[in-house]
């Protein structure tokens, strides 16, 4: 049974070029380092992103099926603006798909889509799970 995700990986040809990125987005240094991986503690539930050398992705078919993983933030506009500005490049801009649920996503400047969302859903579930 799937329980939620543990690590989210990407892939980067420049991991140091990478972890400075994402440190730059996130606001925090790695918590955890070794040769070829960073890793960092993210978000409500201390969700794990690695980084890991491209040296070390696993091959490919031609036509890969691909994921996106979408992290909620609280100003989705202002979050996928700072993310261009930091050298991302658009991937999908800014949909609203209902009220309270909106999504965005950038390719970084490694080459993985890094998905946001504002969902309303995700907040009520965070504040019902904090009322336990």
């Amino acid at each position: 049974m799937l329980r939620g995700f543990a690590t989210v990986s990407y892939y980067a040809a420049d991991l140091d070029a990478a972890s400075a990125w994402y440190s730059e987005v996130l606001g925090i240094e790695p918590y955890f380092e070794r040769p070829g991986y960073v890793e960092f503690r993210v978000g409500d539930y201390g969700h794990e992103l690695g980084i890991i050398d491209a040296r070390y992705r696993p091959t490919t078919p031609d036509q890969p099926g691909g994921e996106v993983i979408h992290w909620h933030v609280d100003d989705l506009q202002g979050t996928y603006e700072r993310l261009i500005e930091l050298g991302a490049t658009s991937f999908q801009p800014p949909i609203e798909h209902g009220p309270g649920f909106v999504t965005a996503g950038v390719v970084d400047p490694f080459g993985n889509v890094l998905g946001v969302m504002y969902n309303q859903h995700y907040l009520d579930v965070l504040r019902e799970s904090a009322h336990r």
